[in-house]
């Protein structure tokens, strides 16, 4: 498996959006695959905010995870977010996601980050505490509740 941006590989932009859509579609405005994959050409950066790590394995996409700037308007404080992971279906189980969120992290360092925050409909925290992220609080967002955790870096 190799890690790479989706600023190197931004013929999987089409598979991403379409996983994005069929995930968390049922989410607001804008989630059709055409407006996600029209909204995710934002995310073709190497060293500036929004951007995709991609897990891939040969020419094979495994699953991405986003770092964005100011994910929810309820926390403008809270400045960069972990939003968007996502491993295909048929490779969970294996680790994917923790490796992409520790790539996210380390990204992020580089970057001179100091704290990311994410959103969880899994209120146990799951992965996202057993990696280490601290519970913030719950909220309705959107009508769906979900758990605000942060991690300090």
């Amino acid at each position: 498996m190799k890690l790479l941006l989706l600023a190197d590989n931004e013929s999987a932009l089409p598979q991403i959006a379409k996983w994005y859509s069929d995930e968390w579609g049922y989410i607001g405005e804008g989630r059709s695959t055409r407006e996600l994959e029209l909204k995710l050409r934002d995310y073709l950066n190497h060293n500036t905010l929004p951007l995709i790590i991609l897990a891939q394995d040969g020419n094979e996409l495994l699953g991405a995870a986003q770092l964005r700037f100011h994910e929810m308007d309820i926390y403008p404080e809270r400045e960069h977010w972990l939003g968007g992971v996502y491993v295909a279906s048929e490779h969970r189980g294996k680790g994917i996601a923790n490796v992409l969120v520790s790539a996210i992290i380390d990204k992020a360092k580089e970057l001179g980050v100091n704290s990311i925050n994410l959103q969880t409909e899994d209120l146990t925290g799951g992965l996202y505490r057993r990696l280490g992220w601290q519970a913030v609080e719950q909220v309705s967002y959107h009508g769906i509740k979900v758990l605000i955790m942060e991690k300090l870096l």
